[in-house]
């Protein structure tokens, strides 16, 4: 398996694909190949259309190869991945996820037993090494997001690949927050940061607006919350970041789109910080949240 790690990105659909966009579509089926690419640029990705099998989370989560050994990290009440070859990494234990489950009003039979378990995120507890680590809505959580990167590269094998699932910020909560830079990214890591800082806490607690998605698609964002609640809601921000005296508090530090997330990634690649280079970045579906992306361990980062 791992000699054909490195050979799997040309496996993996592109982010377009003409014929599968034309099978999807009839009032596109007369066009050409040409033709379908210039109506999905132009149309299409805004109309949130499908344009790989790896748009959606289902059809991306196929494309995790079966036969690999896989890590999948805060998989929750809904892993993306079961089987024999698949561990789990989480801030709680099975019975802790339950319980977390059971108080927020979601089935929790689905709940995997968790291998690793680091109450602080930080994947260093883990000794083994994998083919493909997977995440779902968890990066844009991270305090270091850089560090992030590089602890999954540690445990990566040399040509493997991270399948991530991740908001988009213009179709959630998200949707005024400014995109994240190179220069936020490497500012956190350079800081050596290890909570998140109150600058993201004031941004999810004031500055985000409504999740229906539905609306978001329809281009019905809201206000941000602090044009409602007035500066309530950031008096409350600073007083819940004082009171955390340095523990996490679960916020969004990172906001991506899709195309932000490919230059940026592809920027910390670039310049050697980051040893996962983007392979495919698929755009969001009509509906949904997030888009799904592929970084593979670059063998001669390794």
């Amino acid at each position: 398996m791992r000699q054909a790690l490195a050979s799997l990105a040309g496996c993996f659909p592109r982010e377009f694909e003409p014929e599968f966009y034309r099978s999807l579509y009839l009032d596109l089926e007369s066009m050409t190949s040409s033709e379908l690419r210039t109506h999905y640029e132009a149309h299409g990705i805004r109309e949130g259309r499908r344009g790989s099998p790896g748009s959606d989370r289902a059809g991306f989560a196929a494309l995790v190869p079966t036969d690999a050994t896989i890590l999948e990290i805060g998989p929750f009440c809904n892993p993306l991945v079961k089987g024999p070859n698949v561990r789990y990494f989480d801030v709680l234990g099975h019975d802790g996820l339950v319980a977390r489950a059971q108080m927020l009003g979601l089935c929790a039979d689905a709940c995997p037993q968790i291998d690793y378990v680091s109450h602080d995120g930080h994947l260093s507890v883990i000794d083994d090494t994998f083919d493909v680590v997977l995440s779902c809505h968890a990066i844009e959580h991270q305090v270091d997001l850089l560090g992030h990167l590089i602890a999954v590269g540690t445990i990566l094998n040399e040509g493997g690949y991270y399948f991530i699932v991740l908001p988009d910020k213009r179709y959630c909560f998200d949707h005024f927050l400014a995109e994240s830079t190179i220069a936020d990214v490497l500012n956190a890591h350079y800081r050596n940061d290890k909570m998140h800082s109150l600058k993201s806490v004031i941004e999810h607690r004031a500055l985000t607006t409504h999740n229906n998605l539905s609306a978001h698609w329809r281009g019905e964002h809201g206000v941000p919350r602090l044009q409602s609640d007035g500066i309530t809601t950031i008096r409350a921000a600073i007083k819940e970041y004082e009171a955390a005296a340095g523990a996490y508090i679960d916020v969004h530090a990172w906001q991506f789109t899709a195309p932000s997330f490919r230059q940026l990634f592809k920027q910390l690649f670039e310049l050697s910080y980051s040893p996962l280079k983007p392979v495919r970045v698929y755009n969001p579906v009509c509906g949904t949240p997030e888009f799904c992306a592929i970084l593979q361990k670059c063998p001669s980062c390794a």
